[in-house]
This record gives structure tokens, C-alpha cells and sequence, in this order.
């Protein structure tokens, strides 16, 4: 599988004059990371860039990348690494990144990992923060989520209300969210992408964040996290390609 891609594509971009915040958010399905990863980039003025909400756009428009995306995570299985480096690297190239990103749901794969180390060459340290969740409490909080169907807004325990309070659109419940996809979608998970704690773990800008508490409690982890690991290592330590 040959997969194109430039080194130092993004240093090229100028995203290493000043000190950015670039994070990226590991955890299993229904850790929470994807609400983290949203209250993270708001606080630090960064973007979240969500694979998850990108292909659920696709989805949503039918495009014909949404109907054959749809399939695949309809099953509980990962999209190709091909579509996924593309998603990436066409959002990374836009202007509103030259302060950070937070991204969610990249990368699952270690060809992806490659792909993102090789595209940050020269560029500011990525922080990478692995959610931990038990599978018995992912399976709880998946069982009780619901979506908005128009904006994807997550509700989970204890949301009283059938609508979406920012955009009133009804809330569904997602194909890819019953049970027996979920266990599938761990295993997958387990597979393909807890393997790259391997790649990460011993990098001076690596945390494991307790994703067992409650949303604001783990809020606090991360940002502390966050505060005590940017800046930490030069961008030549975290930023590099293994060979």
C-alpha cells in the first residue's frame, strides 16, 4: 500500500514560528474524548478536526465517499487509512491551524501514525493524552447516547429531552452505536489502534488521562495534562519519523 505524503508539509505551512498547541486525543468508543477534544480546542482557541464528524457529513449528504463510509462503520469497522490520510491532510492544510489542532479519531493505524509524524517534521511537539475507560462502561454510556441528527451533538446520561438544545433537531440513536457493533468496534479498536500507545508511550509529551470520572472532572485531568506537557520536548524528540 503506498500512501503520498510530504515531510514538513506543515512546517512548510509555517506552523512552527510560534508555539502551537497540537494535540492529539486517543480512548475507545464512548471515552469521551470527542466532548474533551471539543471543550480542549474551544479553551485553547485551536480547532477540533473530528474524523468521525467529517465522514458523519459525508454520511448525512449521501456522497458517494458517505454511502460507501456508511457500510463500513454501519459494521464497526474502520474506514481506509487511503480516505482517512486524505480527510487529514487537506484539513491540515488550512490556514486556521497555524496556532494547534485537536484531533479526534486520527490517527487508528500505525501507517496513519507514520503519515502524521512524517507531515509534523519540524513543526511544535504533538501532545498525545489516551483516554482510559473500562469496556463494561463503554458499553453503559453508548447504551444511554443519543445524536442530534442535523449538528451530531452527543447527549448522554441523564439528557432529558428528545431534541437538540443547540439546534432543536431530533435526537436518533446511531447505526454504529448498537451493542453488537460497539463490542465490535472495541475489538477493532484493541487491534488496530491501542497498539500505538507503543509509538507514543515514551515520549515526553504522552499522558494517560482516568476517563472513568465525570466529564468535568476529566476536563481538569486534561487540561493539566496539557499544561504540563506542551513545551515539553523539542519538536525534533515528538515530532519525528521512525524508521
Amino acid at each position: 500500500m503506498q500512501l503520498d505524503f510530504h515531510h514538513g508539509q506543515l512546517g512548510q505551512l509555517g506552523l512552527s514560528q510560534t508555539m502551537a498547541i497540537n494535540i492529539v486525543m486517543f480512548g475507545p468508543p464512548g471515552a469521551g474524548k470527542g466532548t474533551q477534544a471539543e471543550q480542549l480546542a474551544r479553551v485553547r482557541g485551536v480547532p477540533k478536526i473530528s474524523t468521525g464528524d467529517v465522514l458523519r457529513e459525508e454520511v448525512r449528504t449521501e456522497t458517494e465517499l458517505g454511502r460507501s463510509a456508511k457500510a463500513i462503520m454501519d459494521r464497526g469497522a474502520l474506514v481506509s487509512d487511503e480516505i482517512m490520510i486524505g480527510i487529514i491532510r487537506r484539513r491540515l492544510a488550512r490556514d486556521d491551524v497555524r496556532q494547534g489542532f485537536v484531533l479526534d479519531g486520527f490517527p487508528r493505524t500505525l501507517p496513519q501514525a507514520e503519515v502524521l509524524d512524517a507531515m509534523m517534521v519540524g513543526c511544535d511537539p504533538i501532545i498525545v493524552l489516551d483516554i482510559m475507560v473500562s469496556s463494561d462502561e463503554v458499553l453503559r454510556r453508548i447504551g444511554a447516547r443519543h445524536v442530534c441528527s442535523q449538528c451530531g451533538a452527543i447527549f448522554g446520561d441523564g439528557a432529558l429531552t428528545a431534541v437538540c438544545t443547540r439546534c432543536g433537531d431530533e435526537l436518533v440513536r446511531r447505526s454504529d452505536d448498537r451493542e453488537s457493533v460497539v463490542r465490535k468496534r472495541l475489538k477493532v479498536y484493541a487491534r488496530d489502534t491501542a497498539p500505538l500507545m507503543h509509538r507514543y508511550r515514551d515520549r515526553s509529551t504522552f499522558a494517560e488521562i482516568d476517563g472513568a470520572g465525570t466529564p468535568d472532572a476529566v476536563a481538569l485531568a486534561v487540561a493539566a495534562a496539557v499544561d504540563r506537557l506542551h513545551g515539553a520536548a523539542s519538536p525534533e524528540q515528538t515530532g519525528r519519523v521512525s524508521q
